[in-house]
């Protein structure tokens, strides 16, 4: 599908700069759009969120200079809520999926690789397809529009809503949901009404995802994890997160949204990420550690809030000695304590005292 930016700015009722004619092949976030793709900067003065894009158009709330970040050629459309004219475009793209109790069985409309192998208790929704060699156990849902690629395995009931794109020779395990609504909300009138939730999950070549792991699905575009990366069991990961390749993310790890990791990260068991965190490569985060600021690769991270291992270390050094400075507390408050009491018994200070003791001596 394709439309005209003309077109599209009808749609959004905005206000084009720049050509009508040019064609747009789909609405993606920054970072995801290509040369054919129109995206959303929600806040001009975000405008560095725009670098590295290859839009060819922004949805944008008052004009900007887009030469500062490489698109002097990409044509602007001004509307008053970007969030709203985005998601009317990229429900226009990708028209949401009307939840539809469907047939067991395989939709007709589906494409199936003659050499797969689908359990009849799996549930394969309209135009899914599957690849060579795929295996699907029972109690399996796929969503509407899903792709799954060759050689891949999903164990029982493993449960890919719709748009989900999976790559080749990824192993599910049972119980895995994948892109399900994220954990977004605004508050109107008291109530709490749901944010757009039009993205989906794409999950790279030879990941391995445990039992019982929940994806959530992006905003607007694609929750990513990368090629060979490695989820355990019980795993959560939010919307708009974008793992990294070789990743090992172990039991109960729980990454809020919009987190990016680098390349051959490690988080330990019970690991927690705070939103818009961001790993540098080869980073490691210890066990049941919370991280809450931004971590530079090549490093391993402690404690919560996580820190360097070197601070972590003398930190935990100092705690271990608490109870010895406590008694020595405790002892300094005792003999404070005597030498007040010493002081109003006399009149003087104990200080006082004792040089009108060495007076008399010298006298």
């Amino acid at each position: 599908m394709a439309m005209q930016l003309g077109d599209i700015a009808s749609l959004i009722e905005g206000r084009l700069n720049g050509n009508a004619e040019v064609r747009c092949t789909g609405a993606n976030p920054p970072r995801d759009a290509t040369a054919t793709e129109i995206t959303m900067l929600d806040d001009p003065s975000r405008l560095d969120s725009l670098k590295d894009s290859l839009a060819t158009a922004v949805v944008t709330s008052s004009e900007v200079d887009l030469s500062s970040v490489g698109l002097a050629n990409a044509s602007q459309i001004i509307v008053d809520d970007p969030h709203q004219a985005f998601a009317k475009i990229v429900s226009t793209f990708r028209p949401p999926v009307e939840a539809k109790v469907p047939a067991q069985g395989i939709d007709s409309t589906a494409v199936i690789h003659e050499s797969a192998e689908i359990h009849p208790t799996a549930t394969i929704g309209m135009g899914v397809s599957i690849g060579a060699r795929t295996r699907i156990m029972p109690g399996v849902s796929i969503g509407p529009h899903t792709q799954v690629g060759e050689d891949c395995l999903l164990h029982a009931n493993v449960t890919l809503y719709e748009y989900t794109t999976i790559a080749d020779r990824v192993i599910i395990h049972a119980g895995t949901v994948i892109g399900c609504n994220g954990f977004g909300y605004r508050q109107e009138s008291g109530r709490h009404l749901p944010t757009a939730q039009l993205g989906y999950v794409a999950i790279e070549s030879d990941v391995e995802l445990g039992a019982s792991v929940t994806i959530d699905r992006g905003t607007y575009g694609a929750t990513r994890i990368g090629e060979g990366t490695k989820i355990d069991n019980q795993v959560m990961i939010g919307h708009n997160c974008q793992i990294g390749k070789h990743n090992l993310l172990c039991s109960q790890v729980g990454i809020a949204g919009s987190c990016t990791t680098g390349d051959y990260v490690i988080l330990a068991g019970q690991v927690g990420l705070k939103d818009h965190i961001e790993l540098g490569d080869g980073t490691i985060v210890g066990a049941q550690a919370g991280v809450m600021d931004n971590c530079p690769g090549n490093e391993v991270y402690l404690g919560s809030p996580a820190t360097a291992q070197r601070e972590q270390m003398q930190i935990m050094a100092v705690q271990r000695k608490l109870p010895e400075m406590r008694r020595e507390l405790k002892k300094l408050r005792r003999e404070l304590t005597r030498m007040v009491d010493q002081q109003n018994s006399t009149g003087s200070s104990p200080v006082q005292s004792r040089a009108t003791t060495e007076d008399k001596r010298a006298a």
